[in-house]
């Protein structure tokens, strides 16, 4: 418990009131052991500063920091990859070195190795965005928190058959 999160982005087009399409972005978070849950949403893509204050608000959702975070090669937080060496961006870095974080960053095209967020991600999608109306933001994320609470982490896991918890 408290080893590892798995971290990812992902994008959605829904409908506003009006109908209209709006496309909208978000980060999720995932612990590993218990499957507990964290996300946020943005109606523009997703700076590296925006990535750093959404690793804060999710340690304070769990209640404490994770050993371990694990990610794609996201541009956001990796330049590039250098014989194995990882470079990452530099406000990531200095963000990584002030909290001390341990990083592991998975491969490119490599989505098995971080299977737990990637459901996550699709059940973000499918299970509260799919069928809800856009009307701002701050109604949105605060209807995916509600949704989180209710639904996200309120119900026994399908794999764990627990229930979801901080374990941080």
């Amino acid at each position: 418990m408290g080893e590892q999160a798995q971290v990812d982005f992902g994008q959605i087009r829904v409908k506003d009131q009006r109908g209209k399409e709006v496309q909208l972005y978000f980060i999720a978070f995932v612990l590993s052991h218990s499957r507990y849950k964290y996300k946020e949403w943005l109606n523009r893509p997703f700076t590296t500063r925006d990535v750093i204050e959404a690793h804060e608000r999710a340690f304070q959702w769990f209640g404490g920091m994770p050993r371990e975070l694990v990610y794609d090669q996201d541009n956001l937080i990796v330049v590039s990859e250098n014989a194995g060496d990882l470079i990452l961006t530099a406000e990531f870095e200095a963000y990584r070195r002030q909290r001390n974080l341990t990083l592991h960053v998975c491969r490119k095209a490599d989505p098995e190795s971080k299977g737990k967020i990637e459901n996550v991600v699709g059940f973000i999608k499918h299970n509260f965005a799919k069928h809800r109306t856009f009307l701002h933001l701050d109604l949105w994320n605060e209807q995916g928190w509600e949704w989180l609470n209710r639904t996200g982490n309120g119900r026994i896991h399908n794999t764990t058959k627990k229930e979801t918890g901080r374990c941080v």
